[in-house]
């Protein structure tokens, strides 16, 4: 299993757990991070932060830290 960090530029890929605590947690679960969701991820800023993806028809940018606490397959 590997990160959404790790997700390569055009790869589709599935939630498959949420890591991190309470707050955190609770922030990527309301942008709509959920388990079982797909993500498209879309493009990465040049020094890797923030990461910009498609998730349920919108386009996000999450930060690296957070990207790290999705595990996607």
């Amino acid at each position: 299993m590997k990160t959404l960090r790790q997700a390569k530029i055009g790869e589709t890929v599935k939630v498959v757990k949420l890591t991190g605590e309470g707050a955190v947690k609770r922030r990527i679960m309301d942008m709509g991070i959920t388990k079982g969701v797909e993500v498209y991820v879309r493009k990465v800023a040049p020094l890797g932060d923030p990461v910009e993806v498609t998730v349920r028809g919108y386009e996000l940018s999450i930060r690296k830290a957070d990207a790290e606490m999705v595990l996607v397959e």
